[in-house]
């Protein structure tokens, strides 16, 4: 299994826009992703809700899971892109 972290760089955090964003760049990886807090449990990362509810603002750290072909080139791309302020685009 491939593990990232990543710090949420959008100034607020994953919700609304950017949460809407990085659910629509999980689904297309046709793999399955988790999130987590530190400490919390790993959620679906190709929900809106898991998203909502994770309550991560900017400069928290997440920590992205994922199994399957291409695991570790999905990751990366989803690290880049939470870490990257989507507010600001």
């Amino acid at each position: 299994m491939a593990e990232r972290q990543a710090t949420i760089a959008s100034s607020s955090g994953l919700h609304a826009r950017p949460a809407k964003l990085f659910v629509q760049a999980v689904q297309e990886k046709k793999i399955p992703v988790t999130i987590a807090v530190e400490g919390g449990p790993d959620l679906n990362a190709g929900s809106i809700l898991s998203l909502m509810g994770l309550g991560a603002s900017n400069g928290t750290v997440v920590t992205l899971k994922a199994e399957g072909e291409g695991a570790d080139q999905a990751l990366d791309e989803l690290v880049e892109l939470l870490e990257t302020d989507l507010d600001a685009q």
